[in-house]
Protein backbone atom coordinates (compact mmCIF):
# COMPACT_ATOMS: atom_id res chain seq x y z
CA UNK A 1 0.00 0.00 0.00
CA UNK A 2 1.75 3.14 -0.87
CA UNK A 3 0.86 6.18 1.16
CA UNK A 4 0.32 10.26 -0.46
CA UNK A 5 -0.36 13.26 0.60
CA UNK A 6 -3.14 15.24 -0.27
CA UNK A 7 -1.26 18.63 -1.00
CA UNK A 8 0.51 17.50 -3.65
CA UNK A 9 -1.33 16.88 -6.73
CA UNK A 10 -1.14 13.03 -8.62
CA UNK A 11 0.55 12.85 -11.54
CA UNK A 12 0.08 9.87 -14.23
CA UNK A 13 0.72 6.61 -14.01
CA UNK A 14 0.83 3.99 -16.03
CA UNK A 15 -1.47 1.14 -16.41
CA UNK A 16 0.56 -1.85 -14.29
CA UNK A 17 -2.57 -3.70 -13.36
CA UNK A 18 -6.13 -3.08 -12.08
CA UNK A 19 -6.80 0.48 -10.79
CA UNK A 20 -6.26 1.33 -6.79
CA UNK A 21 -8.38 2.05 -4.20
CA UNK A 22 -7.73 4.99 -2.83
CA UNK A 23 -8.30 5.15 1.21
CA UNK A 24 -8.65 8.60 2.20
CA UNK A 25 -8.20 8.54 6.28
CA UNK A 26 -6.81 10.96 8.88
CA UNK A 27 -3.80 8.14 9.80
CA UNK A 28 -2.80 4.45 9.65
CA UNK A 29 -3.59 2.66 13.16
CA UNK A 30 -4.54 -1.13 14.53
CA UNK A 31 -4.77 -3.68 11.78
CA UNK A 32 -4.75 -1.11 8.71
CA UNK A 33 -0.58 -1.02 9.15
CA UNK A 34 -1.51 -5.02 7.59
CA UNK A 35 -2.79 -3.30 4.54
CA UNK A 36 0.48 -1.59 3.66
CA UNK A 37 1.50 -3.33 0.64
CA UNK A 38 -1.31 -5.81 0.48
CA UNK A 39 -4.31 -5.87 -1.89
CA UNK A 40 -7.86 -6.05 -0.96
CA UNK A 41 -9.92 -7.82 -3.32
CA UNK A 42 -7.34 -7.49 -6.02
CA UNK A 43 -6.99 -4.07 -6.09
CA UNK A 44 -3.90 -2.71 -4.85
CA UNK A 45 -4.53 0.19 -2.20
CA UNK A 46 -2.95 3.42 -1.66
CA UNK A 47 -3.15 5.21 1.52
CA UNK A 48 -4.32 9.39 0.77
CA UNK A 49 -3.75 11.45 4.40
CA UNK A 50 -6.88 13.60 5.09
CA UNK A 51 -8.44 15.18 7.92
CA UNK A 52 -11.88 13.90 8.04
CA UNK A 53 -13.19 17.59 7.75
CA UNK A 54 -11.05 18.75 5.23
CA UNK A 55 -11.97 19.73 1.50
CA UNK A 56 -11.07 17.03 -0.83
CA UNK A 57 -10.50 17.97 -4.52
CA UNK A 58 -13.20 14.95 -6.71
CA UNK A 59 -9.61 15.20 -8.80
CA UNK A 60 -8.26 13.10 -6.53
CA UNK A 61 -10.60 10.18 -7.08
CA UNK A 62 -9.83 9.96 -10.68
CA UNK A 63 -8.24 6.87 -11.67
CA UNK A 64 -9.25 4.81 -8.98
CA UNK A 65 -11.46 1.38 -8.82
CA UNK A 66 -13.00 3.11 -5.33
CA UNK A 67 -12.09 4.90 -2.55
CA UNK A 68 -12.93 4.74 1.13
CA UNK A 69 -13.47 7.79 3.29
CA UNK A 70 -13.46 8.48 6.22
CA UNK A 71 -16.49 10.19 7.66
CA UNK A 72 -16.94 11.49 11.47
CA UNK A 73 -20.60 10.78 12.83
CA UNK A 74 -20.82 14.04 14.76
CA UNK A 75 -19.53 16.24 12.06
CA UNK A 76 -21.78 17.18 9.74
CA UNK A 77 -19.00 18.94 7.31
CA UNK A 78 -17.58 15.70 7.65
CA UNK A 79 -21.19 14.14 5.99
CA UNK A 80 -21.32 16.67 3.89
CA UNK A 81 -17.43 16.23 2.11
CA UNK A 82 -18.58 12.12 1.74
CA UNK A 83 -22.66 13.03 0.08
CA UNK A 84 -20.35 15.88 -2.03
CA UNK A 85 -17.68 13.21 -3.32
CA UNK A 86 -20.42 10.32 -3.56
CA UNK A 87 -21.91 12.58 -6.52
CA UNK A 88 -19.07 11.32 -8.67
CA UNK A 89 -18.55 8.13 -10.56
CA UNK A 90 -15.89 6.64 -8.62
CA UNK A 91 -18.03 4.00 -5.84
CA UNK A 92 -17.29 5.34 -2.42
CA UNK A 93 -17.25 3.29 1.32
CA UNK A 94 -17.45 5.12 4.50
CA UNK A 95 -15.73 4.11 7.04
CA UNK A 96 -16.35 5.69 10.70
CA UNK A 97 -15.96 4.86 14.41
CA UNK A 98 -18.42 3.20 16.11
CA UNK A 99 -21.21 4.06 13.41
CA UNK A 100 -24.62 3.66 14.65
CA UNK A 101 -27.21 2.00 12.47
CA UNK A 102 -29.27 5.18 11.59
CA UNK A 103 -25.90 6.58 11.03
CA UNK A 104 -25.12 3.80 8.43
CA UNK A 105 -28.46 3.78 6.40
CA UNK A 106 -28.38 7.35 6.00
CA UNK A 107 -24.74 6.81 4.30
CA UNK A 108 -25.86 4.04 1.81
CA UNK A 109 -28.75 6.78 0.96
CA UNK A 110 -26.54 9.54 0.73
CA UNK A 111 -24.40 6.79 -2.16
CA UNK A 112 -21.72 4.90 -0.02
CA UNK A 113 -21.76 1.42 -1.28
CA UNK A 114 -20.68 -0.18 2.29
CA UNK A 115 -19.84 1.25 5.61
CA UNK A 116 -16.98 -0.22 7.42
CA UNK A 117 -15.85 0.61 11.04
CA UNK A 118 -12.62 1.89 11.96
CA UNK A 119 -9.80 1.10 12.60
CA UNK A 120 -10.01 -0.82 9.42
CA UNK A 121 -9.53 -4.79 9.46
CA UNK A 122 -8.45 -6.53 6.34
CA UNK A 123 -11.37 -8.92 6.05
CA UNK A 124 -13.73 -6.33 6.15
CA UNK A 125 -12.15 -4.35 3.91
CA UNK A 126 -12.20 -7.16 1.34
CA UNK A 127 -15.48 -8.04 2.21
CA UNK A 128 -16.25 -4.79 1.35
CA UNK A 129 -14.70 -4.36 -1.95
CA UNK A 130 -15.33 -7.50 -3.60
CA UNK A 131 -19.01 -6.24 -4.65
CA UNK A 132 -17.35 -3.72 -6.44
CA UNK A 133 -14.85 -6.35 -7.62
CA UNK A 134 -17.84 -8.17 -8.92
CA UNK A 135 -19.32 -5.16 -10.62
CA UNK A 136 -15.49 -4.32 -12.54
CA UNK A 137 -15.97 -7.49 -14.17
CA UNK A 138 -19.72 -7.71 -15.27
CA UNK A 139 -18.53 -5.01 -17.33
CA UNK A 140 -16.72 -7.13 -19.70
CA UNK A 141 -17.26 -6.42 -22.87
CA UNK A 142 -20.57 -5.15 -22.04
CA UNK A 143 -20.83 -1.15 -21.00
CA UNK A 144 -22.96 -0.70 -17.42
CA UNK A 145 -26.41 0.85 -18.21
CA UNK A 146 -26.35 4.83 -18.48
CA UNK A 147 -28.78 4.90 -16.07
CA UNK A 148 -28.78 3.23 -12.00
CA UNK A 149 -32.43 3.19 -10.48
CA UNK A 150 -33.72 0.99 -7.97
CA UNK A 151 -37.29 0.83 -7.30
CA UNK A 152 -38.68 -0.90 -3.93
CA UNK A 153 -42.21 -2.07 -3.60
CA UNK A 154 -43.50 -2.44 0.09
CA UNK A 155 -47.33 -3.07 1.05
CA UNK A 156 -49.05 -2.35 4.59
CA UNK A 157 -50.28 -5.89 4.63
CA UNK A 158 -50.15 -9.48 2.97
CA UNK A 159 -52.69 -9.76 0.66
CA UNK A 160 -53.35 -5.82 -0.94
CA UNK A 161 -52.14 -7.32 -4.13
CA UNK A 162 -48.95 -5.93 -4.19
CA UNK A 163 -47.20 -8.61 -6.26
CA UNK A 164 -49.29 -9.07 -9.13
CA UNK A 165 -49.43 -4.87 -9.22
CA UNK A 166 -45.79 -4.94 -9.71
CA UNK A 167 -45.72 -7.93 -12.14
CA UNK A 168 -48.05 -6.12 -14.68
CA UNK A 169 -46.64 -2.85 -13.77
CA UNK A 170 -42.74 -3.94 -14.39
CA UNK A 171 -43.80 -5.56 -17.20
CA UNK A 172 -45.97 -2.65 -19.12
CA UNK A 173 -42.68 -0.12 -17.50
CA UNK A 174 -39.99 -2.98 -20.09
CA UNK A 175 -42.14 -3.06 -22.86
CA UNK A 176 -41.61 0.74 -23.37
CA UNK A 177 -38.73 0.86 -21.99
CA UNK A 178 -37.35 -1.67 -24.53
CA UNK A 179 -38.47 0.75 -27.37
CA UNK A 180 -36.05 3.52 -26.17
CA UNK A 181 -33.12 1.08 -25.77
CA UNK A 182 -32.95 0.19 -22.23
CA UNK A 183 -33.30 -3.03 -20.28
CA UNK A 184 -35.68 -3.67 -16.66
CA UNK A 185 -35.17 -6.49 -14.39
CA UNK A 186 -37.71 -7.51 -11.75
CA UNK A 187 -35.90 -9.35 -8.45
CA UNK A 188 -38.05 -11.21 -6.06
CA UNK A 189 -36.73 -10.90 -2.57
CA UNK A 190 -39.76 -12.49 -0.77
CA UNK A 191 -37.65 -15.27 0.17
CA UNK A 192 -40.81 -16.86 1.34
CA UNK A 193 -43.36 -16.21 -0.49
CA UNK A 194 -42.52 -14.87 -3.44
CA UNK A 195 -44.31 -15.37 -6.98
CA UNK A 196 -43.61 -13.02 -9.17
CA UNK A 197 -42.37 -14.68 -12.08
CA UNK A 198 -45.26 -17.66 -11.45
CA UNK A 199 -47.73 -14.73 -11.98
CA UNK A 200 -46.54 -13.59 -14.97
CA UNK A 201 -46.63 -16.91 -16.36
CA UNK A 202 -43.08 -18.09 -16.44
CA UNK A 203 -41.45 -21.12 -15.53
CA UNK A 204 -37.14 -20.39 -14.16
CA UNK A 205 -35.47 -23.39 -13.82
CA UNK A 206 -32.58 -21.04 -11.74
CA UNK A 207 -33.55 -18.00 -8.72
CA UNK A 208 -32.39 -15.83 -6.18
CA UNK A 209 -31.13 -18.97 -4.25
CA UNK A 210 -28.28 -19.72 -7.17
CA UNK A 211 -27.25 -16.07 -6.80
CA UNK A 212 -27.05 -16.15 -3.19
CA UNK A 213 -24.73 -19.76 -3.52
CA UNK A 214 -22.58 -17.92 -6.23
CA UNK A 215 -20.75 -16.09 -3.60
CA UNK A 216 -17.59 -14.87 -5.15
CA UNK A 217 -18.69 -16.41 -8.54
CA UNK A 218 -21.58 -13.93 -9.26
CA UNK A 219 -21.03 -11.86 -12.25
CA UNK A 220 -22.87 -10.04 -14.63
CA UNK A 221 -22.92 -13.63 -17.11
CA UNK A 222 -24.22 -15.30 -13.91
CA UNK A 223 -26.96 -12.90 -13.09
CA UNK A 224 -28.10 -13.19 -16.55
CA UNK A 225 -28.21 -16.54 -17.22
CA UNK A 226 -30.15 -17.27 -13.93
CA UNK A 227 -32.63 -14.54 -14.52
CA UNK A 228 -35.50 -15.66 -17.41
CA UNK A 229 -37.00 -13.64 -19.41
CA UNK A 230 -40.84 -12.49 -20.20
CA UNK A 231 -41.96 -11.67 -23.72
CA UNK A 232 -41.93 -7.84 -22.66
CA UNK A 233 -38.39 -7.99 -22.13
CA UNK A 234 -38.49 -7.82 -18.74
CA UNK A 235 -35.87 -9.90 -17.00
CA UNK A 236 -37.09 -11.64 -13.87
CA UNK A 237 -34.77 -12.87 -11.20
CA UNK A 238 -37.58 -15.50 -9.15
CA UNK A 239 -38.11 -16.08 -5.75
CA UNK A 240 -36.73 -19.07 -3.97
CA UNK A 241 -38.20 -22.27 -4.51
CA UNK A 242 -38.02 -23.65 -0.94
CA UNK A 243 -38.83 -20.94 1.82
CA UNK A 244 -35.84 -19.76 3.14
CA UNK A 245 -35.57 -17.58 6.84
CA UNK A 246 -35.48 -14.13 6.39
CA UNK A 247 -31.99 -13.93 8.00
CA UNK A 248 -30.22 -16.46 5.97
CA UNK A 249 -29.52 -13.02 3.65
CA UNK A 250 -27.43 -10.31 5.15
CA UNK A 251 -26.90 -6.55 3.77
CA UNK A 252 -23.78 -7.17 1.85
CA UNK A 253 -25.50 -9.82 -0.09
CA UNK A 254 -28.37 -8.23 -0.70
CA UNK A 255 -26.93 -4.96 -2.17
CA UNK A 256 -24.03 -6.73 -4.03
CA UNK A 257 -27.14 -8.56 -6.34
CA UNK A 258 -28.98 -5.22 -6.52
CA UNK A 259 -26.09 -3.15 -7.27
CA UNK A 260 -24.98 -5.85 -10.04
CA UNK A 261 -28.33 -5.70 -11.41
CA UNK A 262 -28.58 -2.12 -12.13
CA UNK A 263 -25.03 -1.92 -13.61
CA UNK A 264 -26.38 -5.18 -16.13
CA UNK A 265 -29.59 -4.22 -16.46
CA UNK A 266 -30.23 -0.02 -15.42
CA UNK A 267 -33.67 -0.30 -14.13
CA UNK A 268 -34.51 -2.79 -11.24
CA UNK A 269 -37.76 -3.19 -9.77
CA UNK A 270 -37.46 -5.28 -6.33
CA UNK A 271 -40.60 -7.20 -4.19
CA UNK A 272 -39.59 -7.38 -0.41
CA UNK A 273 -41.15 -9.72 1.81
CA UNK A 274 -43.74 -8.47 4.26
CA UNK A 275 -41.66 -8.50 7.26
CA UNK A 276 -39.03 -6.07 7.84
CA UNK A 277 -35.04 -7.41 8.29
CA UNK A 278 -31.84 -5.41 8.65
CA UNK A 279 -31.32 -5.81 4.80
CA UNK A 280 -34.73 -5.11 3.50
CA UNK A 281 -34.43 -1.80 5.32
CA UNK A 282 -30.56 -1.43 4.38
CA UNK A 283 -31.86 -1.61 0.69
CA UNK A 284 -34.69 0.51 1.34
CA UNK A 285 -32.19 3.27 1.98
CA UNK A 286 -30.53 2.95 -1.50
CA UNK A 287 -33.93 2.83 -3.63
CA UNK A 288 -34.33 5.70 -5.55
CA UNK A 289 -38.32 5.39 -5.32
CA UNK A 290 -40.39 3.19 -2.87
CA UNK A 291 -43.53 2.34 -3.85
CA UNK A 292 -45.99 1.49 -0.29
CA UNK A 293 -49.06 -0.04 -1.79
CA UNK A 294 -52.13 -0.19 0.62
CA UNK A 295 -56.15 -0.51 0.19
CA UNK A 296 -58.78 2.29 0.82
CA UNK A 297 -59.96 0.28 4.55
CA UNK A 298 -59.24 1.13 7.65
CA UNK A 299 -56.94 -1.69 9.07
CA UNK A 300 -54.55 -1.50 5.45
CA UNK A 301 -54.48 2.34 6.10
CA UNK A 302 -53.42 2.02 10.03
CA UNK A 303 -50.76 -0.66 8.99
CA UNK A 304 -49.06 1.28 6.08
CA UNK A 305 -49.11 4.47 8.80
CA UNK A 306 -47.17 2.05 11.23
CA UNK A 307 -44.57 0.97 8.28
CA UNK A 308 -44.51 4.82 7.59
CA UNK A 309 -43.55 5.76 10.93
CA UNK A 310 -40.71 2.90 11.28
CA UNK A 311 -38.97 4.39 8.38
CA UNK A 312 -39.08 8.04 10.11
CA UNK A 313 -37.76 6.05 13.66
CA UNK A 314 -35.15 4.76 11.11
CA UNK A 315 -34.30 8.18 10.08
CA UNK A 316 -35.22 7.47 6.79
CA UNK A 317 -37.90 10.56 6.19
CA UNK A 318 -35.42 11.52 2.96
CA UNK A 319 -36.81 7.99 1.25
CA UNK A 320 -38.73 9.16 -1.87
CA UNK A 321 -42.18 6.72 -0.75
CA UNK A 322 -45.06 7.47 -3.00
CA UNK A 323 -48.68 5.81 -1.62
CA UNK A 324 -50.02 3.37 -4.11
CA UNK A 325 -54.40 3.02 -3.08
CA UNK A 326 -54.57 -0.59 -4.95
CA UNK A 327 -58.36 -1.85 -5.74
CA UNK A 328 -60.22 1.15 -5.20
CA UNK A 329 -64.02 1.76 -6.14
CA UNK A 330 -65.74 4.83 -8.08
CA UNK A 331 -68.46 6.32 -6.75
CA UNK A 332 -69.97 8.68 -4.19
CA UNK A 333 -70.82 6.66 -1.50
CA UNK A 334 -67.17 4.79 -0.31
CA UNK A 335 -66.93 4.08 3.46
CA UNK A 336 -63.07 5.83 2.88
CA UNK A 337 -62.29 8.06 0.52
CA UNK A 338 -58.78 9.16 -0.68
CA UNK A 339 -58.86 12.35 1.34
CA UNK A 340 -59.06 9.99 4.38
CA UNK A 341 -56.48 8.02 3.47
CA UNK A 342 -54.00 11.25 2.74
CA UNK A 343 -55.19 12.19 6.32
CA UNK A 344 -54.18 9.08 8.19
CA UNK A 345 -51.19 8.57 6.00
CA UNK A 346 -50.11 12.02 6.61
CA UNK A 347 -48.57 11.96 2.77
CA UNK A 348 -50.26 12.64 -0.68
CA UNK A 349 -51.60 9.52 -3.00
CA UNK A 350 -49.64 9.32 -6.04
CA UNK A 351 -51.70 6.67 -7.73
CA UNK A 352 -54.91 4.71 -7.19
CA UNK A 353 -55.57 2.05 -9.41
CA UNK A 354 -59.22 0.71 -9.96
CA UNK A 355 -60.70 -2.59 -8.49
CA UNK A 356 -61.07 -5.10 -11.74
CA UNK A 357 -60.75 -8.81 -9.70
CA UNK A 358 -61.82 -10.43 -13.09
CA UNK A 359 -59.14 -9.10 -15.61
CA UNK A 360 -56.09 -9.45 -13.00
CA UNK A 361 -57.51 -12.97 -11.78
CA UNK A 362 -57.29 -14.07 -15.33
CA UNK A 363 -54.10 -12.40 -16.26
CA UNK A 364 -52.60 -14.42 -13.20
CA UNK A 365 -53.90 -17.63 -13.76
CA UNK A 366 -53.46 -17.54 -17.77
CA UNK A 367 -49.49 -15.64 -16.90
CA UNK A 368 -49.89 -12.85 -19.15
CA UNK A 369 -50.79 -9.01 -18.95
CA UNK A 370 -53.45 -7.70 -18.21
CA UNK A 371 -53.29 -5.91 -21.97
CA UNK A 372 -53.43 -9.47 -23.26
CA UNK A 373 -56.84 -10.40 -21.67
CA UNK A 374 -58.64 -6.75 -22.58
CA UNK A 375 -56.93 -4.36 -24.60
CA UNK A 376 -58.67 -1.51 -23.00
CA UNK A 377 -60.03 -1.08 -19.06
CA UNK A 378 -59.50 0.82 -16.20
CA UNK A 379 -57.29 -1.35 -14.80
CA UNK A 380 -55.27 -1.52 -17.71
CA UNK A 381 -55.41 2.91 -18.15
CA UNK A 382 -54.27 2.92 -14.47
CA UNK A 383 -51.28 0.47 -14.59
CA UNK A 384 -50.18 2.92 -17.64
CA UNK A 385 -50.71 5.69 -15.66
CA UNK A 386 -48.23 4.37 -13.31
CA UNK A 387 -45.56 3.14 -15.48
CA UNK A 388 -45.16 6.14 -17.01
CA UNK A 389 -45.53 8.02 -13.84
CA UNK A 390 -42.05 5.79 -12.21
CA UNK A 391 -40.44 6.71 -15.77
CA UNK A 392 -41.05 10.83 -15.14
CA UNK A 393 -40.16 10.20 -10.78
CA UNK A 394 -37.06 8.48 -12.01
CA UNK A 395 -35.83 11.44 -15.05
CA UNK A 396 -36.25 8.71 -17.62
CA UNK A 397 -36.44 10.70 -21.38
CA UNK A 398 -38.88 8.31 -23.55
Amino acid sequence: MSVHNTDKPSGWRADTGPAPVRLLLSGVEGETSALVGAKAAGFPLELLIADPASTIDPSMLAGASAAVVQVNCDDPQSVARFEELARGDVPLIAAAYEPPMAFVRALVRAGAHDVVPLPLDPKELETALDPIRRISAAKGPRARAGHQKIITIIKSEGGVGATSLLGQTAARFAGVERLAGRETCLIDLDVQFGDAAFQLGLQPNLSLSDLLAAGKRLDGELLRSIAVQHSSGLAVVAAPSEILPLESMTSDQVLSIIDLATAEYGTVFVDLPMNWTNWSLSLLARSDLVLMVTELRVSSLSRARRQLDLLDSQDMRNVDVRIVLNRTEKGLFKAVSTDDAERVLRKPVTFTIANDHEIMTQAIDRGVTIGEVRRKSALGKDIEIMQAGIAAALGLER
